[in-house]
């Protein structure tokens, strides 16, 4: 598999990022770039073409580009997050958008939608009901996606759902029972082992913060590729949410 990888740099206001179930630690802007950089040369060697939307350098969490998009084979929903100050973004990835081609609709207000929230397996879309996306937002995603089967999850004690659970490409879910009630669960090693990026085949991307996690999935046939993403871990980021992968 391969395609688009949506991207964002971040800003050097990044340290103001909004913090929510995490005590605020201190953020080098410096070394978060050059992580970013990094995580973006690991989406690139998988095959994936960076395409990187607008600098936005007054939005601090800009860089959080999954939280702005959804994208559901070539229809591109753009959200309306929940955090007031995020909704910014959303135009400039509404730009890429249509540079892209793909066709866009829009989350609707007063709903909100945050693309973290949103878990694509297959057929089916888990979608967390959490402080940034809302009911009302979950029912329109459904709307807007009459083909699959949009299942709403409740969460506990994370920002989204993709902070507590995603899956790998057999489709297996892995995440942490402790934040989510989901059948079947791969429970990881460490708390950042939940959050995985198949990057095609047997590829996978995972936090350097989850080694041992990073080991089980070697046993089970994977081909794991670790970055290190500590400083955007301190603002409660992963893996999954530096991107939108758009699949060719």
């Amino acid at each position: 598999m391969s395609g688009i990888a949506l991207v964002r740099k971040p800003g050097p206001r990044i340290a103001e990022g909004i913090v929510t179930h995490l005590e605020r630690a201190p953020v080098d802007p410096e070394r978060a770039a050059v992580q970013h950089d990094a995580y973006v040369a690991a989406l690139a060697a998988a095959g994936w073409r960076p395409v990187y939307a607008p600098r936005a350098d007054d939005l601090p969490d800009a860089p959080f580009v999954e939280d702005a998009l959804v994208v559901a084979d070539r229809l591109a929903v753009l959200t309306r997050p929940g955090a007031e100050q995020r909704r910014p973004e959303v135009e400039s990835v509404a730009e890429v958008v249509r540079d892209l081609g793909l066709r866009s609709v829009r989350i609707e207000p007063p709903a909100t939608l945050d693309g973290g929230d949103v878990l694509q397996v297959g057929s089916t879309v888990y979608v967390g009901r959490s402080g940034r996306t809302d009911d009302e937002g979950i029912a329109q995603l459904a709307a807007l996606l009459p083909e699959r089967n949009v299942v709403p999850v409740d969460l506990r004690g994370v920002l989204h759902l993709k902070s507590a659970v995603t899956a790998l490409p057999d489709g297996t879910l892995i995440g942490d029972p402790h934040h989510v009630d989901l059948p079947g669960l791969l429970v990881p090693e460490e708390e950042a082992g939940a959050h995985v990026v198949p990057l095609g085949g047997n590829r996978v991307l995972l936090a350097a913060s989850a080694p041992k996690t990073g080991t089980l999935l070697e046993r089970r046939g994977y081909i794991v590729t670790k970055v290190d993403i500590s400083e955007f871990e301190r603002l409660e980021g992963c893996v999954t949410c530096l991107s939108v992968l758009i699949a060719d």
